[in-house]
């Protein structure tokens, strides 16, 4: 838990937190619990919407399944992103997605509401009939709007996953029940097409598919973007390009330890006075080299943080030698 990177391990935590007081409210239907009704996104139509809905609804969750699937691929995917992006730039683009997940499913009700001419073309005080759990209520159809509530953070986790496929496209994950490993860039896509099925196929499932297109794209978008202005504030930074132009000249250095121009049989004077032969120079560049590639995988898995001084010294000192 204390290797999860900062913003990922505190959205974690929030969402746990917010779904243990919405349990604690109601124990048997957590989405129904007062913090839910207060915090869901609402139709904009609806008396019980609010502007603060468009972010309080991605910390809120139906039942455990719900909170435990969208906190597993938050952690799966949500540790890598932002240890490539920094914690500014993964934040932005979380909330950035959620939101526009919300304005996605926002829209996708309106369309409903306006197709229903029954129900547009009804004063808001018109009561109305409705079936619920086998019996007649009578309600107003202001009253039925305040129903129509989203809740969840899927719609930015599954833009979590899209910046993933995007970030290491060719990178092989198993997926069960798959029984093969698949590229990343084939699981955001099947993705992609089994939620946009699922959004023209079934109806009334209790499931916004199109929140989690909406957040698939905006942050296709905003990616787009992004890679297109790199100087536009959110790019990944000297240091991350730092670590990458570091990595390829070591990766040069292995394929040509001898640097190119020295010959395997000659001695090497290092300035000491004393002289090394090949055996004892090509030794001590191994060790080395391997030292600078457990400290790239250490970034690569914790970040620039996670160095002590050392390591930092040590690869800044490396790079001076190139």
């Amino acid at each position: 838990m204390f290797r999860i990177p900062t913003i990922t391990k505190n959205l974690l935590i929030i969402n746990i937190l917010v779904y243990i007081a919405q349990y604690i409210m109601n124990p048997h239907v957590p989405a129904h619990s007062t913090i839910a009704d207060w915090g869901s996104l609402h139709f904009f139509l609806a008396s019980d919407f609010h502007l603060y809905q468009f972010v309080s609804y991605l910390f809120l969750h139906a039942d455990f399944m719900h909170l435990l699937s969208n906190m597993f691929g938050l952690w799966m995917f949500g540790c890598v992103i932002e240890n490539v992006w920094g914690p500014k730039k993964f934040l932005f683009y979380y909330i950035s997605c959620g939101i526009g997940a919300g304005l996605c499913q926002e829209l996708v009700q309106y369309i409903q509401y306006i197709s229903d001419t029954y129900l547009s073309a009804m004063p808001l005080e018109t009561i109305i009939s409705v079936n619920n759990n086998g019996s007649i209520t009578e309600m107003t159809i202001a009253e039925s709007l305040n129903l129509w509530g989203t809740i969840g953070a899927s719609g930015a986790i599954y833009a979590i996953i899209l910046a993933f496929g995007m970030t290491f496209p060719n990178e092989r994950l198993f997926i069960i029940p798959i029984p093969f490993p698949i590229k990343a860039k084939w699981f955001v896509l099947g993705y992609a097409a089994i939620e946009f099925y699922m959004s023209i196929q079934t109806s009334g499932d209790g499931v916004a598919h199109t929140a989690h297109l909406g957040g698939m794209l905006f942050g296709f978008l905003m990616i787009r973007y992004w890679n297109r202005h790199p100087n536009s504030g959110f790019d990944r930074g000297r240091g991350q390009q730092f670590f990458e132009n570091l990595k390829r000249n070591f990766e040069q250095r292995k394929q040509n330890p001898g640097g190119g121009y020295t010959n395997p049989n000659m001695h090497v004077n290092h300035g000491s006075g004393t002289k090394e032969d090949d055996m004892e120079y090509n030794a001590r560049k191994r060790k080395n080299q391997e030292e600078i590639d457990a400290i790239l995988d250490k970034i690569r898995k914790s970040g620039y943080d996670s160095l002590t001084k050392e390591e930092k010294k040590k690869l800044f000192d490396a790079s001076n030698q190139s």
